[in-house]
């Protein structure tokens, strides 16, 4: 039986990648390609199948009729592949990732979810890492770190992972002495709770409300995003935390402050350096992540 010929596997996958992350220049950051080789994979695609996949305006990457058709025709077929692969590898030793993560974020979005990734790569296990100054360590005692950062060192491979606002809130009798409206004296007479490495979210919130000048009567530190929100339901301050972090904490006793929309400074991101996507444990993460959107 005559072997059909295929497209260039790395071009699909190029394909698929520009697909599902909505983006040509995500697609080329997550394959650590540069812009013009993403398109020229793209190119061939298009010249194996003779359709044209996408329209492309500007910088923009839209699907064609023709490209919807193949998408939803080949990304299960794709995704079928890499699990058929990965099941057929005959190394059976267990892969090990050195991961660095900030413990809030591993708690409230990655260990929900974790049981997927284990059961799709059940040789992948994972040693984590809360010490601080993640960024740094990346590349020497680590493989991959996820960080709260406003944009990482260029150096790395980086994909942010979202996009945040700022929420001040306390405790529930904390939050109706203050009241609904915010008073510049009475916030001035308050504690602040902050996290040590994210001091322009205090800034930035502060600036939202057109108090740039406030100073409260005291400002504590904390390297523990748990222990800031432990803190704030027991009344010790006000908290200068993420939405995100609020909002998973599911915790009733927290009351958010003022109906103020402020835009974080702060994403998370995951970085690795360019050469660990290599590394099979470091590249299976680092796919599952962007496809699980936590």
């Amino acid at each position: 039986m005559a072997i059909r010929r295929l497209p260039p596997l790395r071009a699909i996958e190029a394909f698929v990648r520009i697909v599902r992350l909505g983006s040509a220049r995500a697609a080329a950051d997550e394959l650590g390609l540069s812009p013009s080789a993403l398109s020229r994979r793209v190119a061939a695609l298009e010249d194996f199948i003779g359709k044209r996949l996408f329209t492309r305006q500007h910088q923009a990457m839209k699907l064609t009729d023709d490209g919807t058709a193949f998408y939803e025709a080949v990304s299960p077929k794709f995704d079928e592949l890499a699990a058929a692969v990965e099941g057929q590898i005959e190394d059976s030793k267990v892969m090990r990732l050195h991961l660095g993560i900030l413990p809030l974020f591993g708690s409230q979005r990655l260990f929900p979810r974790l049981p997927e990734l284990r059961k799709q790569h059940p040789r992948l296990h994972i040693d984590f890492d809360t010490s601080p100054h993640l960024e740094q360590r990346v590349g020497d005692t680590l493989d991959a770190a996820i960080i709260l950062a406003k944009k990482p060192d260029p150096a790395f491979h980086a994909v942010r992972l979202d996009h945040n606002r700022v929420y001040a809130f306390t405790s529930r009798a904390l939050a109706e002495e203050i009241g609904q409206n915010p008073d510049a004296a009475a916030l001035s007479r308050q504690t602040f709770l902050i996290h040590t490495e994210l001091p322009a979210s205090f800034t930035a919130w502060k600036k939202a409300l057109g108090m740039e000048n406030l100073e409260p009567a005291a400002i504590d530190h904390y390297d523990s995003g748990q222990l800031i929100l432990e803190a704030a339901a027991n009344g010790l301050g006000i908290a200068i935390m993420h939405d995100d972090h609020f909002n998973r904490s599911h915790d009733t006793r927290l009351a958010k402050l003022f109906d103020v929309e402020v835009e974080s400074p702060y994403s998370y991101w995951f970085i690795c350096r360019p050469h660990a996507l290599e590394v099979r444990a470091v590249r299976i993460f680092h796919d599952w992540l962007v496809k699980a959107a936590l």
